[in-house]
């Protein structure tokens, strides 16, 4: 339930999750002009921005017999959920809906992601989307199960599926020093999730942009406005899973979170421009092989950790 006197986080905490979308991209953009060659600053900083007014109301592409009802579905869905995933995640004290399966939550919502991806590539009714939707099933294969049980390590640690109760539990030492396959195995979720950086397969230039490829103006402004939303939300819920949510000295909680979560979230965006693109295929057999019984390892610490306390 929404808790008494957290309703103002209800509106606060979608406009932060956009402010750090924002940066995030602005930030993104700099690494892409260093990388390039070009002058960063500034200009670099605000280039991503200037085409979102001639975007707005950019004429639709016309294409033949598409299913525009799920094609739009398809693209409200991946902001929407991400958006959704921040109400059980807590900046500092406060938290817009305190559930008792938070975590459970949270990860629904980025499931839900993958049903709106893939309508999004079905919708179009063209070649290049609907392989690109595919490709993010694929994807999802690969990661979902060792980003369960990277949650699952985080949960166990505190018997709890409650965020906040997370956070609480590790008063003594944060979860990612005792759980480091755990948190390396969630940021690499967050990044595949986002399809974002080494996991933008299912938006390859060598499908012409894949998903996106046949989206124009707001649709496209609303599914790239997603995967920076999930980029940033999941940077946000690694705070409370993996480094001790608000808790630290002298600054209030809500500063801590804020901080915490603009340094996880700068690491990702260093890591998007630092590996190539990986292919669905070749990490489906990466997280089968390694992951996965890796992270069933980590998994297990905490409850035998637990059961002998």
């Amino acid at each position: 339930m929404v808790e008494a006197g957290a309703w103002w986080t209800l509106l606060v905490a979608p406009g932060l999750l956009f402010a750090l979308a924002v940066l995030a991209v602005a930030g993104d953009a700099v690494l892409d002009a260093r990388n390039a060659g070009r002058r960063g600053g500034l200009a670099a900083a605000v280039r991503p921005f200037l085409g979102v007014p001639r975007a707005l109301v950019a004429q639709p592409r016309r294409l033949p017999a598409p299913d525009r009802l799920l094609w739009r579905a398809g693209v409200v869905t991946v902001p929407v959920a991400a958006v959704l995933s921040t109400l059980v995640i807590p900046f500092g004290d406060r938290v817009v809906a305190d559930l008792s399966v938070g975590v459970v939550w949270f990860n629904a919502m980025e499931v839900l992601t993958w049903g709106g991806l893939w309508l999004a590539g079905w919708g179009p009714n063209s070649a290049f989307p609907l392989v690109g939707g595919y490709r993010f099933l694929a994807q999802g294969l690969a990661y979902e199960l060792p980003l369960m049980f990277a949650l699952i390590s985080a949960a166990t640690g505190a018997e709890s599926l409650r965020v906040g109760d997370i956070a609480a539990a590790q008063h003594g030492l944060w979860y990612a020093v005792w759980m480091p396959v755990a948190f390396a195995v969630y940021l690499a979720g967050v990044l595949a999730f986002s399809f974002l950086g080494p996991f933008a397969y299912p938006v390859g230039r060598d499908l012409a942009g894949g998903v996106l490829g046949e989206t124009s103006g707001v649709d496209r402004l609303l599914l790239q406005a997603g995967r920076w939303l999930w980029l940033v939300s999941g940077a946000a819920m690694a705070v409370p899973l993996f480094l001790g949510g608000g808790a630290g000295p002298g600054l209030p909680a809500w500063a801590w979170s804020l901080v915490k979560t603009l340094l996880v979230l700068g690491l990702l965006v260093w890591v998007l421009r630092r590996l190539p693109v990986i292919r669905a295929d070749r990490y489906v057999e990466l997280a089968w092989v390694v992951l996965i019984p890796l992270t069933i390892v980590q998994a297990l610490v905490p409850a035998l950790v637990n059961l002998n306390r």
